[in-house]
């Protein structure tokens, strides 16, 4: 079974540069779990995703975090200083969501931005909660920015306009 010290320190590494070695950890840490190791493999999912070279196999990392999400309690991730487990949903949402409107798919973006929004208010009041709520602000905007220049172009492709 794969440890969250080993977990953590893949994360780590990954997260201080050396991200082909932290990919490398979090991939043998994936290979360790069993499918009833709801966190375990939500957290490795989570990073997994923003270690991967190509934008469909991130989307992939990303919702496999949060389906796996949907199976962690508080006291599953309190190991690793996570005292609420619905404070690390808006965080999956905002991932997903921007994962799904860089691939171009706007209404699964905005479903996810939505969802991200509805859990902020299980964001801390610390840097990290202004992090993710900035997180979705931004993605709220890209978002806006990317239906207007869709609305555009179908304009434009279709003859219409004012």
């Amino acid at each position: 079974m794969a440890e969250w010290d080993d977990i953590l320190a893949a994360v780590g590494l990954a997260l201080s540069g050396d991200r082909e070695t932290g990919r490398e950890g979090l991939l043998s840490a994936w290979a360790g779990t069993r499918e009833s190791d709801h966190a375990h493999r939500c957290v490795v999912a989570h990073y997994l995703a923003d270690l991967q070279p190509h934008l469909d196999d991130e989307v992939r990392w990303d919702e496999v975090a949060l389906s796996e999400y949907a199976h962690v309690a508080d006291a599953d991730l309190a190991p690793v200083g996570i005292t609420s487990a619905a404070g690390m949903a808006p965080s999956l949402h905002l991932n997903l969501g921007d994962g799904y409107l860089r691939q171009g798919r706007l209404p699964e973006a905005t479903a996810e931005l939505e969802a991200g929004l509805r859990q902020g208010r299980h964001l801390p009041a610390d840097g990290y909660g202004d992090m993710i709520r900035g997180g979705l602000d931004r993605l709220r905007s890209r978002l806006d920015e990317a239906t207007r220049q869709q609305g555009h172009e179908g304009l434009s492709v279709t003859g219409g306009g004012r």
